[in-house]
Parts: C-alpha cells; sequence; structure tokens
C-alpha cells in the first residue's frame, strides 16, 4: 500500500503549488472533487491551452482577411535612370533644363498605404483553418482526459486514506487487547500460574501489533499528502476527511461488451486520437496545395516628394493581380507532403493501438472490480466467524482452559480478517473508480 501511495504521488510531484482557499473542515469526497477542479493546476494549463487552440485558429482565419499595412520609404541615387524615374515620380519634370546625363543626387521620400488579399492558395487557408477548428476540439477532449485522470486519482487518494484510517483503528483496537491480555497474563505469572513463555510470546505479539500501527499511521500521512498535491494544497496546510461518512460498495459491473460500447463512444482520449487523425489529414491537404497556383490581388497608394512634405498632386495608385506557381523550391513542398503523410500515417496507428489499450484497461478494471465484490462478500463472512471465535478463545483464557498460544492466533486471525476486509472493500471502491476512467464515464 506504501508503494502504491508513493507511486501515485510522483506522478505530481512536478506539480507547482499554488495558493488556494482553504478547504471545507472534513472534506467529502464530493467536496474534494470539486476543490480539485477548482484548484488543480494541470486543469489550469489545459485551459490555457485551450484558450491558445483559440488564437491559433484566430491566427489561421486572418489569411482570409485583406492584409493593409503603411509603410514610408526614402532613397537617394545620383543614378541617370533611377533619378529620372523619382523626378517624374514627383511631378517635377523640366525637359527644358537641366542635365539628365548627370541630374546630381536626388532624394526621393514615399509614405504609401498598401493593401494586398489572397484570391487563391490551393485551398490551403481553408484546410489550415479547419485543422485549427478540429485543434480546439483536441484540446477540450485532452482536458477532458486530464479532468478524469484527476477525478479518479483524488477518489483513489481519498479511498486509501480512509482505508488506511480503518486499518489503524484495527491496528489500535489489537493493542488495546493484546495490552490487556499481557497484563493479565503477569498477574497470573506472579502468581505462579501462567509461564514466562506465555507473557514473552504476547510481548512479541504486542511489538507486531505496534509496527502494524505504526505502518497503518504512515499511510495515512502518505494519503493525506497525496490528496493535498491533487487539492493544490500545500504540505504544511491541514486537510481533515470525513470519516463519518462510509461509502457503500458498488455495484457489479456490467458486462465487457456494453462496458467497451461506453467506451467507443465515450472516451475522450479516443476521440482526442480521431480528432488528430482528422487535423493531419487537413494538414496533409494543406502540404498538397502548395503545388498549386497562387493567386493575390493588390493595390498601392503613395506619393513620392524631395522632402516629407504630402500633397495630392503628386500621389498615385498602383493595382493588379499577380499569379505565381512554383517550379522548384529544393523539394521543400514535397518534403512537407512527406512530412504530412507521416503524421496521417502515426495518427492511425496511434488510434488503433489506443483501440487496444483501452479494449484491455477496461477488461482489467471490470475484472478487478468484480474480485474485489466477490472477495468482499466471502471476507465479511469471515470477519464475523473470527470475531465470534476470539471472544470465545477469551473466555476460554480466562477460564485457563485455552493457551496463549491459541489466544494469538485468534487475536492474529481476527485482525488479518478485518485487514483483508477493508482491503477488499476500498479495492472495489477504486475498482469502480478505475472502471469509470476505463471507460469514460465521469459525471
Amino acid at each position: 500500500m506504501v508503494n502504491f501511495f508513493r507511486w501515485l504521488l510522483l506522478g505530481y510531484c512536478s506539480f507547482a503549488l499554488q495558493v488556494v482557499a482553504a478547504p471545507p473542515a472534513k472534506l467529502s469526497l464530493q467536496q474534494a472533487i470539486d476543490f480539485a477542479l477548482e484548484n488543480n493546476p494541470e486543469l489550469d494549463i489545459l485551459q490555457s491551452r485551450v484558450e491558445q487552440a483559440h488564437a491559433q485558429l484566430g491566427e489561421a482565419l486572418a489569411n482570409f482577411y485583406p492584409q493593409i499595412k503603411t509603410s514610408l520609404a526614402y532613397q537617394h541615387s545620383d543614378n541617370p535612370a533611377q533619378a529620372f524615374a523619382m523626378i517624374i515620380a514627383q511631378r517635377r519634370l523640366d525637359l527644358n533644363g537641366g542635365d539628365f546625363n548627370h541630374p546630381g543626387g536626388i532624394d526621393n521620400y514615399r509614405p504609401q498605404v498598401s493593401a494586398s488579399y489572397a484570391l487563391f492558395r490551393g485551398g490551403q487557408d481553408y484546410y489550415l483553418s479547419e485543422a485549427a477548428k478540429l485543434g480546439i476540439n483536441s484540446s477540450e477532449l485532452e482536458k477532458a482526459s486530464a479532468r478524469n485522470r484527476l477525478l479518479n486519482q483524488v477518489t483513489s487518494a481519498y479511498y486509501a486514506q480512509l482505508a488506511a484510517i480503518a486499518a489503524h483503528k484495527v491496528a489500535q483496537s489489537s493493542i488495546a487487547a493484546v495490552e490487556s491480555e499481557l497484563q493479565f497474563s503477569k498477574s497470573n505469572y506472579a502468581a505462579g500460574t501462567v509461564l514466562k513463555s506465555d507473557v514473552l510470546s504476547l510481548e512479541v505479539q504486542l511489538a507486531e501489533a505496534k509496527d502494524a500501527e505504526i505502518h497503518s499511521a504512515n499511510a495515512i500521512e502518505l494519503a493525506n499528502t497525496l490528496l493535498k498535491t491533487l487539492l493544490g494544497l500545500s504540505a504544511k496546510e491541514v486537510l481533515t476527511i470525513n470519516t463519518d461518512l462510509q461509502p457503500k460498495l458498488p455495484k457489479a459491473p456490467a458486462k465487457f461488451e456494453k462496458l467497451m460500447d461506453e467506451a467507443l463512444s465515450q472516451h475522450p482520449e479516443l476521440k482526442a486520437a480521431e480528432t488528430r487523425i482528422a487535423i493531419s489529414e487537413r494538414q496533409l491537404a494543406a502540404a498538397q496545395a502548395a503545388h498549386l497556383p497562387r493567386a493575390d490581388a493588390f493595390v498601392n497608394y503613395g506619393s513620392d516628394s524631395k522632402d516629407l512634405s504630402f500633397s495630392t498632386n503628386r500621389d498615385n495608385v498602383s493595382a493588379g493581380i499577380q499569379v505565381e506557381m512554383e517550379l522548384f523550391g529544393g523539394f521543400a513542398s514535397s518534403e512537407k507532403v512527406k512530412k504530412a503523410e507521416l503524421e496521417l500515417r502515426i495518427a492511425k496507428t496511434a488510434l488503433s493501438q489506443m483501440q487496444q489499450q483501452l479494449e484491455s484497461q477496461v477488461k482489467s478494471a471490470q475484472l478487478k472490480l468484480q474480485e474485489a465484490l466477490s472477495r468482499a462478500e466471502v471476507i465479511d463472512v469471515a470477519v464475523v466467524a473470527a470475531d465470534e471465535a476470539l471472544e470465545l478463545v477469551k473466555a476460554q483464557r480466562q477460564a485457563g482452559v485455552v493457551t496463549v498460544t491459541r489466544y494469538i492466533e485468534a487475536e492474529v486471525a481476527r485482525d488479518k480478517a478485518h485487514t483483508r476486509a477493508i482491503s477488499a472493500r476500498f479495492e472495489a471502491l477504486r475498482g469502480e473508480a478505475d472502471l469509470k476512467l476505463a471507460t469514460g464515464f465521469w459525471q
């Protein structure tokens, strides 16, 4: 049990702790779940990823809008051709004066507003925007999957602490019983009616009971620390769970075929894998569209002058359409297509692998829950018998009919029966949580 706590705690040790409101006193399981959903840092991270996916969609949709920008250019030249062109653009051409072969240095300032619009890009913008929309869905499914894992781990940690508390009570009860019997035996030993070996045997039994008590107390602290981490609390904060409301045993699981149908229809990780295939298909289509021609419309409005002054007498407008097609780009476009094809293949393989893993997880969770329920039913009978047997042996021990060895056997049998009952009960409850996680069903 201790190894289980340590393993589960290590899975969340990387979470950054944050200051949150204090949890309610005597926390119930539902309160623990609600508190974790509100304060667990992993969900905050995944929510940011959902918002990031929305921003990526906005970035993809930006290609459907005109692109408008303004600029200011300055140029100085004594090149006759360039200088002549600048003089004409500035509306300062004088055919009767000046030496066109030696114009001297000419300055030209051009403030300009430009607008462009993509008329056709082979469908790249459409496919990328569709991929971005699916990316939002994928991010939300990943968050739902993380939420399910969180609920499962909070539930498991909560039940683990309840089990440790119950085991601790059994250990304390055992200590009290053995101490009472030890006092009785010491008195009889002093009177010469009990052997010293009987007293020593009881002292050994008391040491074992105290060892079990220490172990269970440590298990309580480990479970409590794990639960604090899952709830986003500091290890220094006080967290008390409600031990008054003991959960009922879950119902027997449904048939495997029905459970698999539920998992295939609603499991968020499976749906996320299907979504990643759809995203890869759109990205492949966008990469293939890069081989098609591209058409852009543009318009430029500006003014040329020898200084920064602006005049509508010198303004000019240029507009047109440009069509281009890549003939050779160093195989970059072809490699992008190959990369997209491989990503699609990986996504399909990942889906197939996930379906197989999901089938194994559902079957394993179903069998473990059924086993725990069967064990709990059988062990409940053993607990009643062990309690009754111990009471009879105690009475016989008081009467001096049985030896201390028989008493120790009965005490050990009673403790083992109660420990197994606790284990089976909470294994069943954790098994129910694992089955919910495997089928993807958490309300």
